[in-house]
């Protein structure tokens, strides 16, 4: 039944020898150890497995996996196993192999109680907000000392992410505001098309534009492409310990990193938002005229009549608070940055998730201020 790699020895009561010989290796034609194990029960008088080792030659893996598979049948039977001539290195590979097997088994799936789980998610909410708000006053803080000139951050590094926050994003902007905009002028030009007012089209896309969707569309861009940027700068310096050294230094690591990133997203979001606006009206005057047959000066004339101050008032309110919670969030998720790879993932992760859907928070309670104020 077994090659000459195995010889079962039954000569010894209530014990089974195994004899293991030649070479074992992944290349060889190898016996299963499940065909030894099926002997086991055919001999319910064995209480013993021992193997003799002392006459194998070369070997590899597959003899580790032959003896760990014999020590689990074993341990299921309830038989002792043991091996003897064991080679150089097998007792230490088959031992460390028994224990992450015993730990494994030993996991269980605990089942918290149902109340337990709420009152921990109630803490894990409290914990949070407490330490969101801490961050909030050591950012309102920090921007005291900025007013009064005593906060420290590098010029330079103020410039690089002015630079990172404004110029290199106009590609990605220009390209979704035009497209914002010539979706607007379709879906207008689909009702009005009923009524043959189709020139009310730059009415929807000039207010749609610079009253909401400018801003709108900038933040969440932004969000995705500078919150998540900022979350993960500042997780991997938490997980590289600059932060802690900052810190050591005795200095404040909200001034010197959060500061400037706040600053320049504040202030280039709203001109942002003003160029999202310009491109967006220009979209839909090129499909308006070039597609739909609009007179390009009567186009104009609409846009400027229907656009007011105060929707373009509105519109930078919009992007001043989306770049406010933009630039929190990222640097709020990467300051409290667990210290390791998958935790700067989930700090990006989170960031993101965060900045848009706080921005559709906030522009439904700005929109609804608006309306009870009739602006």
């Amino acid at each position: 039944m077994f090659s000459e790699k195995v010889v079962l020895d039954y000569s010894t009561p209530k014990t089974l020898c195994i004899k293991l010989n030649g070479d074992w290796l992944i290349t060889e034609s190898l016996p299963e150890a499940g065909e030894i194990l099926a002997q086991l029960n055919d001999h319910k008088e064995i209480s013993q497995l021992t193997c003799d080792l002392s006459k194998m030659g070369e070997w590899n893996s597959v003899l580790i996996a032959f003896l760990l598979h014999l020590a689990k049948g074993c341990k299921r039977r309830n038989i002792q196993f043991s091996h003897q001539g064991s080679p150089q290195g097998i007792n230490k590979l088959l031992s460390l192999a028994l224990k992450i097997d015993d730990r494994v088994a030993l996991v269980k799936v605990e089942r918290i109680p149902f109340l337990e789980k709420v009152a921990d998610g109630v803490l894990h909410c409290v914990e949070s907000m407490r330490s969101l708000l801490s961050f909030l006053g050591e950012v309102a803080l920090a921007f005291y000392r900025l007013i009064t000139g005593k906060v420290y951050f590098r010029r330079d590094d103020f410039f690089g992410i002015v630079q990172r926050c404004g110029a290199d994003a106009l590609m990605l902007i220009s390209l979704i505001s035009v497209l914002t905009g010539v979706i607007l002028a379709f879906i207008g030009a689909m009702q009005l098309k009923l009524f043959g007012a189709q020139i009310y089209i730059a009415d929807i896309v000039g207010i749609g534009m610079v009253r909401v969707m400018g801003a709108m569309m900038t933040g969440i861009l932004m969000a995705g492409r500078t919150g998540a940027s900022f979350a993960a700068e500042l997780g991997l310096m938490q997980t590289n310990e600059e932060i802690d050294a900052l810190k050591t230094l005795g200095i404040s690591p909200v001034e010197f990193l959060v500061t400037p990133r706040i600053l320049a997203l504040v202030i280039m979001i709203p001109l942002l938002t003003l160029y999202a606006d310009a491109m967006g009206i220009l979209g839909g005057f090129a499909i308006s005229t070039g597609l739909l047959g609009l007179n390009p000066v009567e186009y104009w004339h609409h846009t400027q009549s229907a656009v007011k101050l105060s929707n373009l008032w509105i519109g930078l309110v919009h992007s001043f608070v989306f770049g406010l919670i933009i630039a929190i969030a990222g640097c709020y998720r990467g300051i409290k940055c667990a210290r390791s790879a998958s935790a700067v993932g989930e700090a990006t992760t989170s960031a993101v998730v965060t900045a848009i859907t706080s921005i559709v928070i906030a522009t439904a309670v700005i929109t609804f201020v608006c309306q009870i104020l009739g602006v």
